[in-house]
């Protein structure tokens, strides 16, 4: 108990990241936590559950990032570029992550989540690899399902998120309604 003692301290006796009071507990950061306090964080049971993947992703819960992410505590700086990793089909997200700073050490350990599973990559019409926020341009016109509108072959698509579970979607914004695009309909703008 002397770990959650000082981390309520440090904390003063709220969540970290979302600055809740209540259902408080200890965090410690993968992918090799040894215990200490420097490895750790004082998070609230919404926060656990999300980060631990028990329940789905609240982008509007996890708008106190904007605050939280300018925390001067590293684990604190960690779990923030995580979680707005895991958020990246937000614009806000992006937004933060594009402003959000970390040393070169913090940043090592923040990229090194832990997690064995192969990451998903999204290739476009040409095999090029596409990453969150690159501009592509559609090559054939789409009729956008639920929308009464078609979306025309040249159109650029700028700042574009990846779908975490298909490597052959992605989203973007056309005629400013986000829709998901089948990455075989795209080429990416250099």
């Amino acid at each position: 108990m002397k770990i959650e003692k000082a981390l309520l301290e440090r904390s003063q006796s709220r969540c970290e990241l979302c600055t809740a009071t209540t259902g408080l507990s200890v965090y410690q950061i993968p992918p090799s936590p040894d215990g200490s306090i420097s490895q750790s964080i004082l998070i609230c049971g919404t926060c656990l559950s999300q980060i631990n993947k028990e329940e789905e992703l609240n982008p509007i819960h996890w708008r106190c990032l904007n605050d939280s992410m300018w925390s001067p505590t590293p684990p604190v700086q960690v779990v923030a570029y995580r979680m707005l990793h895991r958020l990246d089909a937000e614009d806000w997200a992006r937004d933060l992550l594009d402003m959000m700073y970390l040393d070169d050490e913090t940043l090592k350990w923040a990229q090194a989540d832990g997690t064995s599973e192969e990451k998903i990559q999204h290739f476009d019409s040409n095999g090029h690899i596409l990453e969150a926020g690159d501009t592509v341009v559609l090559i054939k016109d789409l009729k956008v399902k639920g929308a009464n509108f078609t979306a025309k072959r040249g159109t650029a698509v700028r700042r574009i998120a990846l779908a975490s579970d298909n490597p052959q979607h992605i989203e973007g914004k056309v005629n400013g309604q986000q829709i998901v695009i089948l990455t075989q309909y795209v080429k990416k703008q250099k």
